[in-house]
């Protein structure tokens, strides 16, 4: 279902383990990655992720919360969206 989908984007200076850390995290909270795109672009680190959020027991705002209390630590930002609003803000029309 759609509304079951939301897109991660992490960014910030590349570092060893940001995947890794942030699919854990996912992982804890029974959020099933389905498809990942990352690129470096000059020392940058992009990544985006869309999520099934279906199997989880935590709220958007919860998921939000974690997701940035964990990349703050890794100085890195985060970005957590529901699929319908990514695609609605990225639509010309």
């Amino acid at each position: 279902m759609e509304s079951d989908k939301i897109i991660i984007t992490v960014s910030g200076a590349d570092k060893v383990g940001i995947v890794a850390k942030v699919a854990t995290l996912l992982a804890e909270c029974q959020i099933n990655i389905e498809d990942i795109k990352q690129t470096l672009m000059q020392g940058h680190f992009v990544m985006f992720m869309l999520c099934s959020i279906a199997n989880t027991n935590k709220s958007l705002k919860d998921i939000q919360t974690i997701l940035k209390e964990e990349c703050n630590k890794m100085d890195m930002e985060v970005w957590v969206q529901r699929k319908e609003i990514f695609d609605s803000m990225h639509t010309v029309g």
